[in-house]
């Protein structure tokens, strides 16, 4: 019997942890406490183990050092600064800015409200990279409207929870950063490859919500002509936004032969900066040659946008490390909630209270996981794992399925961190076997990962939306009538068809992954590289490629005889002669 369990260690272990976890234990105290146990007990059961258990007492010295690698790992350092940047940036006012801004300028179509969730979603998530500021945020400012002009209460409280949870894929995600750390791979890269799936995904939801519109409009009305507080004036924003793209392209046409692949990066700052700086103009000085809208579009809009390329942009284009990106972010973040008169000793305080307490969560997940691993290697669980998985038939692509499938039912049990600390990375070997873009596996994961924050029971995108709509029938303070509440049945049934366009995006990316594997840059054939080798005549004779070949002693040249009657080499080359003589 002892010899049995000696032989099934690593199932037991991986069994026993999903039980402690499924008990309600926190997670980094119930792998830490595994590893330790079962380290105990592989240490006894070693040499009855026929020789699949490595474990010794002397082992456990490694641990400092393990746990000091993570400490000293610089790619973790991203976290606390992109979620101090997100924490300020939420105390800032710039979602309810926002949200505002970008409802007023799509009020008058039907979903308007709903694209403005999407997008918001999206900016908020290339600028906080943090879901539950995202949900709550929008969950506060546009539910109530929502509800107040009509929605239905399963599209609203569906499309906000799913619009937050894009947090988990477009960067600057905190997903991919520890996703990146765990594959070994880096995180400007993961960024890369995750950019255009995200915003594909954020076109399916828009798609999503303009089919509701069309079919069902009734779920999805537009605004009131008296809800429309900016007024019109789109013209004026397009003739703004055409100014800004002719005077771009006229810089960077200007600037190309000193620029070169850089001058499209400086053109667009150069004429979004120029519009932002007018359109103030127009405002502080009175002019009014803009509309409101278009003043207050280009003004709530371009700030945000010009953050996301501090952060995102120094990072593709190879300025900045992930790091000082984020650190970079932390200080814009700042000076954006200063310019708003928002800056002040609270905001600060909150911030960093909140950003130590996540850090400090993900720090104690990733101890208890080194402590964790050190026991399931040695007991060469890693090499069960692998063999598992390598059997599943359909190659890579029955791999990717089954690796999907277990992710996306812990989801419904699990945290995403918790997750990615305990599977990732005993799948990234038998990726690696399989020939398997540990970046693709990566952007992968992280859709899958997002779907955990909307599938009941344990969603935090869904528990972070409960905890601010209203349960019960309030008195709305503009129309003055009584709106229901928000069940949280409705919650979860609005959640159900995002979880279904996450699924379909998932499979998208499997099976087009080229939509992540551009990070490489363009595809080289090497069919097509032609090397040449200098040409020069007249030294010597020469070589291949018309290389001239040294004479070394004076004798004959090459090709010739060699010194002292010794035969040329194949080829021409001459022979060497050590001897003094013939």
């Amino acid at each position: 019997m002892l010899e049995l369990i000696a032989q099934n260690m690593a199932p037991i272990m991986f069994v026993s942890v999903v039980i402690f976890l499924l008990l309600g234990y926190p997670v980094a105290f119930s792998l830490a406490a595994n590893g330790l146990i079962f380290f105990v007990i592989g240490v006894e059961l070693a040499p009855l183990s026929n020789g699949t258990i490595f474990l010794d007492w002397a082992l456990l010295g490694a641990m400092p050092d393990r746990l000091w690698g993570i400490l000293s790992n610089e790619t973790l350092l991203a976290i606390p600064f992109f979620t101090f940047m997100g924490i300020v940036l939420e105390k800032s006012g710039m979602a309810e800015d926002l949200l505002d801004t970008v409802g007023q300028l799509f009020g008058p179509v039907r979903g308007g409200l709903a694209y403005a969730v999407v997008l918001v979603g999206a900016l908020l998530a290339a600028t906080t990279g943090v879901v539950a500021a995202s949900v709550i945020a929008m969950g506060l400012i546009s539910l109530p409207i929502m509800l107040r002009y009509g929605y239905d209460r399963r599209v609203a409280s569906g499309a906000i929870a799913a619009s937050g949870t894009l947090a988990q894929i477009i960067p600057p995600s905190l997903v991919l950063i520890i996703l990146a750390d765990q594959l070994g791979r880096s995180v400007g890269d993961m960024y890369r490859g995750a950019l255009i799936p995200g915003l594909i995904l954020t076109g399916v939801y828009l798609g999503y919500i303009t089919m509701l519109a069309i079919f069902r409009p009734k779920l999805v009305p537009a605004l009131p002509p008296e809800a429309r507080t900016l007024g019109g004036g789109v013209t004026s924003l397009l003739v703004a936004i055409a100014a800004a793209v002719a005077f771009g392209y006229g810089v960077h046409v200007w600037a190309y032969d000193a620029w070169g692949a850089n001058a499209d990066v400086l053109g667009a700052v150069v004429g979004v900066s120029a519009v932002y700086a007018y359109a103030l103009l127009d405002r502080v000085l009175g002019i009014n040659t803009l509309s409101r809208l278009a003043q207050q579009v280009i003004m709530v809009l371009i700030p945000p946008l010009a953050l996301i390329f501090l952060v995102l942009g120094t990072i593709f284009i190879g300025l900045a490390t992930p790091t000082e990106g984020g650190a970079m972010g932390a200080a814009g973040a700042m000076i954006l909630a200063g310019s708003k008169k928002r800056l002040n000793f609270r905001v600060v305080s909150d911030a960093l209270a909140t950003t130590t307490r996540l850090s400090s969560f993900v720090l104690f997940i990733l101890i208890g996981a080194r402590v964790f691993a050190l026991t399931f290697y040695g007991v060469n669980g890693h090499i069960w794992v692998e063999h598992l998985l390598l059997s599943v038939p359909g190659g890579e692509y029955g791999f990717l399925l089954v690796v999907n499938l277990i992710i996306f039912v812990l989801g419904f049990f699990l945290d995403f961190f918790e997750i990615a600390f305990i599977l990732i990375p005993l799948i990234a070997q038998p990726a690696q076997t399989l020939g398997i873009d540990l970046i693709w596996l990566g952007v992968i994961i992280g859709m899958n990962m997002q779907t955990s924050f909307l599938t009941p029971p344990f969603g935090f995108a869904l528990f972070y939306l409960r905890s601010v709509a209203a349960r019960v029938p309030y008195l709305d303070r503009i129309t003055g009538r009584n709106i229901e509440g928000i069940k949280t049945s409705d919650i979860y049934k609005g959640a159900i068809p995002f979880i279904v366009l996450q699924s379909v995006m998932i499979a998208i990316v499997v099976l087009f992954p080229q939509l992540v594997l551009h990070y490489r840059g363009p595809v080289i054939d090497p069919d097509t590289v032609e090397i040449k080798l200098p040409q020069m005549p007249g030294l010597g004779g020469s070589g291949a490629g018309g290389l001239p070949l040294p004479n070394f002693g004076g004798g004959a040249a090459p090709g010739g005889p060699a010194p002292g009657g010794a035969p040329a080499a194949p080829g021409g080359l001459p022979l060497p002669n050590f001897g003094a003589g013939n």
